[in-house]
């Protein structure tokens, strides 16, 4: 919950201050999601105990992004993930998303992981 917590307060911090700024002084830039969201041919985590900061910052930007959507305040890029989504599978569909958009690397990566989200999951319109 303490995870959480502090990767949401990261995350607001992050967005309200550079979202669209080079990633220089942020900690989660585009290629550092990649690097500890990383999984090997078989599925396991490359840097051990990463997993726990990549689904902990993916689900801040989740909940940040339901919080403003309860407000009435959500972005044009709106995305909504099933209830029957897990968030080991958010987080596979997050990493490769980043890898296949390495135009994101240099920057803070809330943005691009909005931007993967609404790629797989729009509201009200069908998957890719």
């Amino acid at each position: 919950m303490l995870l959480r917590i502090l990767a949401i307060v990261l995350l607001c911090g992050m967005v309200l201050t550079a979202s669209s700024e080079r990633a220089a002084a942020a900690r989660f830039s585009g290629a550092y999601l990649v690097k500890i969201c990383g999984v090997d041919a078989q599925g396991n985590e490359i840097a051990p105990g990463a997993h726990a900061a990549c689904q902990s910052y993916i689900s801040g930007i989740m909940d940040y992004h339901n919080m403003l959507r309860s407000m009435k305040m959500a972005p044009d890029i709106n995305f909504c993930i099933p209830g029957s989504v897990t968030l080991n599978e958010v987080h596979l569909y997050v990493l490769e998303y980043l890898q296949r958009n390495p135009q994101h690397d240099a920057f803070v990566a809330a943005p691009a992981v909005l931007m993967g989200l609404y790629e797989k999951y729009p509201c009200g319109k069908r998957k890719k």
